[in-house]
């Protein structure tokens, strides 16, 4: 929390020397995976029971600098709790020197996965301007930490992707407004399961609060 209060000071400092425009946000919302949720089977089979990602909470923090009347750049972290399905006969993640249980019947544990993000954002409407719509894309990581287990792990997988979205800033005074957005974010599925194929792709839909300089 201190790296981000001393970040967002240095940038709205460095923004009002320039004459750039600076925005720090928060964002909540929900995650979702449509048809790219399926991760892989337990076994060789591929018409075996598949492991699947499901839907979660989002929350994303970003700050953003506007050098140029219609171009922004935009840097951040999102966080989002979800969960992974766990077919029945899979085998369990437990602590680290105890023998994988077996899951008797399907079940849901709770995955965690941390995005790092830089994009650049292009408006339709020039700086200064009330209701700014703008497009969005850029390069990210992802780190999923496996079901069951947690950071003091240090087992996440990380994997690098890019995303691309649209969204909209309304400025409702002078220092602050709300803003809706809508990602995707596009990488390679984690876990290395069997018969895993495809990109993973996640949805990202939120809300939020914006302070502006």
């Amino acid at each position: 929390m201190r790296l981000w209060l001393a970040l967002a000071a240095f940038s709205g400092f460095s923004a009002g020397a320039f004459g750039q425009g600076f925005e720090a946000s928060a964002s909540f919302g929900r995650c979702l995976f449509g048809n790219s949720k399926y991760l892989g089977t337990i076994g060789a089979d591929p018409n075996g029971p598949r492991y699947s990602f499901n839907d979660g909470f989002h929350l994303a923090m970003r700050m953003t600098i506007s050098p140029y009347r219609f171009l922004g750049y935009e840097f951040g972290y999102a966080y989002n709790h979800t969960s992974v399905r766990i077919p029945s006969g899979a085998p369990v993640s437990t602590a680290p020197g105890q023998a994988p249980a077996v899951s008797a019947q399907p079940q849901d544990v709770g995955v965690s996965i941390h995005h790092g993000f830089a994009n650049v954002l292009l408006y339709a409407t020039p700086e200064g301007s009330r209701i700014r719509p703008f497009v969005a894309g850029g390069g990210h990581f992802s780190s999923f930490f496996p079901p069951g287990t947690s950071a003091s792990y240090g087992n996440q997988t990380t994997k690098f992707g890019f995303n691309y979205g649209a969204g909209v800033k309304v400025r409702t005074t002078t220092n602050w407004g709300f803003r809706v957005d809508a990602r995707y974010y596009e990488g390679a599925k984690p876990f290395q399961f069997f018969n895993q194929s495809g990109r993973l792709r996640q949805l990202e839909l939120s809300a939020g609060i914006s302070f502006f300089m």
